[in-house]
């Protein structure tokens, strides 16, 4: 990318995500992102070691994947903004869908899946290497598919009147639900974990071919 289009670009997303901000600062009374009961939503034992378990995996392979834009600094980051935002943006859009969240509410969190999936590691390889990355639009893809599975993942849940669901199709969400085990969402979830090791190897894999 041309050095004007960079800084063009860089303009551009950073105006549409200080619109996001003063859009959460206005409603930050009712945006569930901010209230006590996502953060208990997150702390669930089996999201919170999940959670490790994918952030460490993913920052150690980090330079060893023949990717040389992806280091220890964006995998770790990259991994925490998901784990925070992920699970609260895809259960937005599907309320907003649903006409039970505003519209406002899916833009601020459409914002804050770009600059978690892709906004976020430009910016930081910018800076380390004076131009836009090459890779901006297959990140963009790949993490954004990350992203999305697992927002879907860590929103998995169950009762014993519904068995398995995501929590985002309750009225209550995010309230956390304490019969949420791992053990009860344990196919499901490995059916994600198992898309995001597909992304994963595809990731690490396409630099090996390249070379060749």
């Amino acid at each position: 990318m041309h050095l004007s289009t960079a800084y063009l670009y860089i303009a551009c997303w950073a105006t549409l995500c200080l619109v996001a901000a003063a859009l959460a600062i206005r409603d930050r009374a009712t945006l569930g992102l901010f209230q006590p009961a996502y953060r208990q939503f997150l702390l669930q034992p089996w999201k919170v070691a999940t959670f490790l378990l994918a952030a460490v995996g993913l920052t150690v392979i980090a330079p060893y994947t023949g990717d040389f834009t992806w280091d220890y600094v964006d995998a770790a980051f990259m991994s925490i903004l998901t784990y925070l935002t992920a699970p609260w943006a895809v259960g937005v859009y599907y309320k907003a869908w649903k006409k039970q969240l505003p519209l406002a509410h899916a833009y601020i969190a459409l914002s804050l899946q770009l600059f978690s999936a892709s906004w976020s590691y430009d910016l930081w390889l910018f800076f380390k290497f004076g131009e836009y990355p090459v890779m901006w639009l297959a990140n963009l893809i790949a993490s954004s598919t990350l992203y999305l599975a697992g927002g879907l993942f860590w929103n998995l849940d169950w009762t014993e009147a519904r068995g398995q669901f995501f929590a985002f199709w309750e009225p209550a969400w995010p309230a956390p639900n304490p019969a949420s085990k791992f053990a009860r969402v344990a196919l499901p979830a490995f059916l994600f974990m198992g898309v995001i090791a597909l992304v994963v190897t595809a990731v690490f894999l396409v630099p090996f071919f390249t070379r060749r």
